[in-house]
């Protein structure tokens, strides 16, 4: 029997003269506030598409906006500043983490000069929403994030899903790296979450500026038009017990 690993192929369909940009993923995860917050810095950078990922073990569908058809997983890209930014439109199953993964560093990594991860927890009151905490792959990304005033927690912990694939694959191959851990509404799509993940860690740690005024003003139109996504997101993540959705310890479970 032939052994058949999975895998994805980048496709470059432009040219971008980034120098050394940094890499933020805006996959949909818990709260889908990485989704949001990246939605919202692509779209305020105006960065160009710069190219698409596929797999056999993404979902087999299509998504359009402005009447146009799309792929489902993307990257865009500024110079800037220089910004690299990856996003899909749906939540990806457990089988498409890995495949993904290497995609990002054997076609992207020579690309970009560091990455930025973001991940979702339940915030355990209200109080919580929007508090971010940070770690590193490398003592000198924690001490980027010192610099930034992002709490470093001291207790030991873990994220899964893909966000946790795409760290332990940077880890593995000495890529700085911070994984920035946000909590975020239990239930909803949340906004909030994602105008504080921007304001008071990615500002600061990538050095630039985002009017994060229409995640304010548009807040029950970005839930509603969200909805869709974090109702797949949390089927799959109920089908596959838990795994998609990041579970760190310690301090948060």
């Amino acid at each position: 029997m032939t052994d058949h690993t999975p895998s994805a192929s980048f496709e470059q369909v432009a040219e971008v003269s980034a120098n050394s940009p940094t890499l933020v993923e805006g996959l949909p995860g818990h709260g889908l506030v990485a989704a949001i917050a990246v939605d919202q810095i692509t779209d305020q950078l105006e960065l160009d598409h710069y190219g698409n990922i596929a797999s056999e073990e993404f979902p087999p569908v299509v998504t359009f906006e402005n009447g146009l058809v799309q792929d489902l997983v993307r990257v865009y890209a500024g110079s800037d500043p220089a910004v690299m930014t990856l996003e899909s439109d749906l939540a990806l199953p457990q089988p498409a983490f890995e495949p993904l993964s290497r995609c990002v560093l054997e076609d992207l990594a020579d690309e970009f000069s560091r990455a930025i991860f973001l991940a979702g927890a339940p915030a355990e009151s209200e109080g919580e929403i929007g508090s971010v905490t940070g770690v590193g792959t490398t003592e000198a990304i924690k001490r980027d994030l010192v610099d930034a005033d992002i709490p470093v927690p001291d207790e030991p912990g873990l994220v899964g899903g893909v966000t946790g694939s795409l760290v332990r694959e940077c880890y593995q191959a000495d890529i700085p790296a911070a994984l920035l851990i946000v909590r975020s509404h239990p239930f909803l799509p949340d906004p909030q979450a994602a105008k504080s993940v921007i304001e008071t860690a990615l500002e600061p740690l990538v050095e630039f500026d985002i009017d994060t005024t229409a995640l304010d003003e548009q807040a029950d139109e970005v839930q509603q038009r969200m909805q869709q996504v974090a109702q797949q997101y949390q089927q799959m993540a109920e089908e596959q017990g838990g795994q998609q959705q990041p579970t760190p310890t310690g301090m948060f479970q």
